[in-house]
């Protein structure tokens, strides 16, 4: 369906935000770094080469281990310029990073005191362990973050429920409070100066409160003055659900479409479970709405819930929005139910937008039918694609004929895994510049 469109609105100006976002957490952590590196030097070498390679590699350890916290503390500005996805990933990778410079800081300071007392590594490690306060502090949280390093490998982390792995990762917290302490009890830096000291205590401090914020204070807070409760359930298909939520001040929660929340409804079996869901209509201050289709059991349980159930909903999370526009017109592609988000910013967007909807059948085209509505309104095309998933059917040449000025415009994609893959490598091979692509997988950490 082709309608006539609005005239092109102006791209956002200025650095984008996800730039902005990003290069704020490396001057962060790079500023870091150099203030650790000077603490280093003042405090003095150690005559015993591996010594010195062990304090080295403990500080830098430490200091990704309080900013792998950062990463992970959802705070609101970060999020909405970098997006949980990616946050969620360097938080990853920060992670094995902590890993591996912890177990390096082990190993060379093991051997570097078993090279200057004679004693071969294991009865060193164990005499430091009885002598050195705060040692076996270290071992205890070291032992720690490697069982949740094996869980967090890929092969494990296929194979086990998001809850058990969530719980393994929370244990995460204990090592770095053993970890802290041992810092305190044995670091050279502690003792080097009061300034030293000072400045790990603030690092320490800022890591500690703003996952305290991010993930505990702000959540109540807004919980609290929101007072969620589930107006309606409306079955949209046998296996989609829509559940509309309303509250007290809706306009001021600051919500966007495209951005998600985690949903934990406040039933008798189901209150310990919190669900990710994208909004599937763009937030009017009035209402909230979430489009859900059928996974598992918290998803099947949504098509029972009670109107006036409460509603505990942490969020909104995701970098999925028209704050990232680059190009007046835009391209939205969804599959399957990924359609929710993606319905959400066609109601916000301005500018002539294209929309396209790929699905297997006619049935699987859940709403659909305000998709169509909502074009005709704003003069967006819209395509419904069905069919099997081979062939193709948003392989480069099909997404150049659909749209043929697709390179010119902002393009926003959220499906399955392989489908969003397929198409993120059309869009490569068109030559859509990477600015302009916008996606997210909404994965969660910690």
């Amino acid at each position: 369906m082709t309608t006539l469109h609005q005239p092109p609105v102006a791209a956002r100006p200025g650095v984008r935000p996800t730039v902005v976002g990003r290069t704020g957490l490396y001057a962060v952590l790079l500023a870091n770094v150099a203030v650790v590196t000077v603490f280093f030097v003042q405090a003095g070498f150690a005559s015993n080469t591996l010594i010195v390679l062990g304090r080295l590699t403990g500080l830098f350890g430490a200091l990704l281990m309080a900013f792998q916290l950062l990463l992970v503390a959802r705070l609101p500005w970060f999020d909405r310029r970098i997006g949980m996805d990616r946050l969620t990933s360097w938080h990853r990778w920060t992670g094995f990073s902590v890993l591996w410079l912890l177990l390096a800081h082990a190993v060379f300071i093991v051997f570097g005191y078993a090279q200057a007392s004679s004693l071969d590594p294991v009865n060193q490690l164990v005499d430091l362990a009885e002598t050195v306060e705060g040692v076996l502090r270290a071992i205890v949280a070291l032992a720690i973050l490697i069982v949740v390093g094996v869980v967090s490998a890929r092969y494990a982390r296929r194979r086990l429920a998001y809850e058990t792995w969530h719980f393994i990762h929370l244990y995460t917290y204990v090592a770095v409070v053993l970890a802290f302490t041992h810092q305190v009890a044995a670091g050279t830096t502690f003792a080097s100066s009061a300034a030293a000291a000072a400045y790990w205590y603030g690092v320490w401090g800022v890591a500690l409160a703003s996952v305290f914020i991010g993930r505990l204070v702000l959540p109540l807070w807004r919980n609290w003055r929101h007072q969620l409760r589930v107006t309606a359930v409306v079955p949209e298909n046998d296996n989609v659900v829509s559940v509309y939520v309303t509250g007290r001040d809706l306009d001021r929660l600051p919500a966007r479409a495209g951005q998600f929340f985690l949903w934990r409804f406040l039933t008798k079996d189901r209150w310990w479970q919190a669900n990710p869901f994208s909004l599937s209509a763009a937030p009017d201050g009035r209402t909230l709405r979430l489009t859900a289709k059928r996974a598992g059991d918290g998803s099947a349980a949504l098509r029972h819930l009670k109107v006036g159930t409460r509603v505990f909903a942490e969020g909104p999370y995701g970098a999925f929005t028209t704050l990232h526009r680059t190009r007046p017109d835009a391209l939205l592609i969804a599959g399957g139910v990924g359609v929710t988000p993606i319905r959400a910013l066609l109601e916000e967007l301005s500018g002539h937008t294209v929309v396209i909807y790929r699905v297997a059948t006619d049935q699987d085209a859940v709403l659909y039918d305000e998709l169509r509505d909502l074009a005709a309104a704003k003069g967006a095309e819209l395509h419904l694609v069905t069919g099997p998933a081979v062939p193709d059917r948003l392989a480069p040449r099909e997404l150049a004929r659909l749209v043929p000025d697709i390179t010119g415009r902002d393009v926003y994609l959220c499906g399955p895994p392989p489908m969003m893959n397929a198409v993120l490598g059309s869009l490569r091979e068109l030559g859509v510049p990477k600015p302009q692509i916008h996606f997210e997988r909404f994965s969660l950490a910690g």
